[in-house]
């Protein structure tokens, strides 16, 4: 069915910081509305409230009919302990508790409860609507056609990384909802994945909100942009797509900064001008008093006694001129990651080498792999998931255990690296520890300045690493790089997680760093935007090297 879900009034907060307040929306049948905003101005809030899983500070929602269902797919796909990934397919397209409900209606026939029948009919009506009939049919479809050829009665648990973004997509292409709420679907996607999941929201004829990182999938599915204005505390939606939101976001900026620059220019002047005259008339006073005593003519002292009261008629009307003025708040300046990778002496001439490299994991062969780094090398290396990009890493850095063949680091490598799951903040003791604990020979206060830099506060470095979000812990990680040089840096999906801000930031920091870089990345405009001198294909454990821009 087609639905509308419509939200007024929308507010919400953290503790006494307000996210947004007085946030309307309308979702209709069609609508690809893309979520932008710095990490932390409240988008994966918002998905949450328009999924009705969370409850607004203040405003509603009304979805029409009332009977649509509405699909939340969060950020990371909730590997749980013992769910098959068919369990996990059933869940994530809504089918399960569906399903779910369609059994207690059942019973409830059974043991014959008032309304039960009318329940049922109800729960039965949303299974077949979510494609309940035939999901198992589908999902070995779908799922065959994404190379996800582990059967579907594997644990969750036992996919590798890449496994796991495959199962993330097939329940999304599996779903059959009336509106739907993405968060981040992009994530850990590789290009193949990117274009599967585009032309999906391009087709879905449902109204879709979506949350990304990824300029390329914005730029290619959304038709309109809602921007949680954090520093202005503002809400705006525009028209058109992620291209003309760039270009009428700026256009706007200017405007504003423009017409506080006139008014301030405006009320500066005429604050001068009252401050002059009021000078003038002060002056003129003294000089009447002092006169007085020995200015017998009673024409001068009215002259002078007018010409006083002239100019303070003036000064009255200056500041009645500054009162009419329509005020316009400066502009509040963004919060920016200004980010730089400090560097360690350079390493020696060649930085990696992988001689006839060979590893078994599983069903999986890496190798053999003959590859070598040199100092300054600035190395993208792609390819599908499950390829064995990060196995390729792991081999270079020396940490894959090989089966043959050989590796080693060069002389003098320092290296920075920040992987995909960002391991280092993952566990129960806090920010600011973990932090210290990489960087033993840094002062306490001078990390939490550095991480403050990052956007990472007093109330975020006592909290515990695991309990950041993948965007804190992400920023994070690149906060590492600045605070102990590198000369080797290992970029594995870096722009996971990672507000667009921070991502543009991030590139601009790549362009200036003259180490070794190893980057791996499915985001297109990164690869277009990072100077790199050699390109890596890793293809079934094997890698091939391709001319830059090829």
């Amino acid at each position: 069915m087609t639905a509308t879900l419509v939200a007024k009034d929308l507010a919400a907060g953290h503790g006494e910081r307000s996210l947004f307040s007085g946030l309307d929306l309308v979702v209709a049948p069609g609508d690809v509305i893309g979520l932008v905003g710095v990490n932390g101005a409240g988008k994966s809030t918002l998905l949450r409230l328009l999924a009705g899983l969370d409850t607004p500070e203040q405003g509603g929602l009304r979805l029409s009919p009332p009977t649509a269902t509405v699909g939340h797919l969060p950020q990371e796909p909730d590997r749980r302990e013992g769910e098959t990934v068919r369990g996990f397919l059933a869940r994530r397209t809504g089918v399960a508790a569906a399903q779910d409900a369609m059994d207690t209606a059942a019973q409830g026939l059974v043991d014959g409860t008032p309304g039960a029948d009318d329940a049922y009919a109800t729960a039965l009506d949303r299974w077949l609507n979510l494609g309940g009939a035939d999901l198992d049919e589908r999902a070995e479809e779908v799922a065959g056609s994404l190379g996800l050829t582990v059967g579907l009665d594997r644990p969750m648990t036992s996919l590798s990384g890449g496994q796991a973004a495959r199962a993330g997509l097939a329940s999304l292409l599996l779903s059959r909802y009336d509106v739907f709420l993405l968060d981040e679907p992009t994530n850990d996607l590789d290009l193949d994945g990117l274009e599967r999941l585009e032309r999906f929201v391009q087709g879905l004829r449902a109204g879709t909100v979506v949350i990304s990182h990824d300029r390329e999938f914005l730029a290619r599915t959304v038709t309109k942009v809602l921007e949680l204005d954090l520093a202005q505390q503002q809400v705006r939606l525009f028209g058109g797509g992620y291209e003309a939101y760039l270009e009428e976001r700026e256009t706007a900026r200017r405007h504003a900064r423009e017409e506080f620059e006139e008014y301030a220019d405006k009320r500066s002047a005429l604050e001068g001008r009252a401050q002059m005259q009021r000078s003038w008339m002060d002056k003129g006073v003294k000089n009447a008093r002092r006169k007085a005593g020995n200015d017998n003519d009673k024409l001068g002292r009215k002259f002078r006694s007018e010409a006083s009261e002239k100019q303070a008629a003036k000064a009255r009307q200056t500041q009645r001129m500054i009162e009419r003025l329509d005020v316009v708040d400066e502009p509040r300046k963004e919060w920016e990651l200004r980010m730089e990778i400090a560097a360690a002496p350079r390493s020696g001439a060649v930085v990696a080498t992988l001689r006839d490299a060979e590893a078994v994991r599983g069903d999986f062969r890496f190798g053999p792999v003959s590859l070598r780094i040199d100092w300054a090398d600035r190395v993208a290396i792609t390819g599908a998931n499950g390829a064995g990009k990060s196995t390729l890493l792991a081999a270079l850095l020396g940490r894959l255990p090989l089966d043959a063949g050989h590796a080693s680091l060069g002389s003098g490598v320092v290296v920075g690296e920040v992987d995909q799951a960002r391991k280092l903040f993952h566990g129960q003791e806090s920010l600011l520890d973990a932090f210290c604990a990489a960087v033993p020979d840094t002062e306490p206060a001078d990390v939490r300045t550095l991480l403050a830099k990052f956007g990472l506060k007093a109330h975020h470095v006592t909290r515990s690493a695991t309990s950041l979000s993948p965007g804190e812990r992400t920023r994070a990680a690149l906060a590492l790089l600045q605070g102990r040089g590198v000369n080797l840096l290992v970029l594995d999906e870096p722009t996971n997680h990672l507000d667009l801000p921070a991502i543009e930031q991030l590139e601009s920091a790549l362009d200036t760093y003259t180490g070794t870089l190893l980057l791996v990345t499915h985001d297109r405009r990164m690869l277009d935007a990072v100077r790199t001198t050699r390109r890596v294909e890793v293809a079934g454990g094997r890698v091939t090297e391709t001319a830059v821009g090829a």
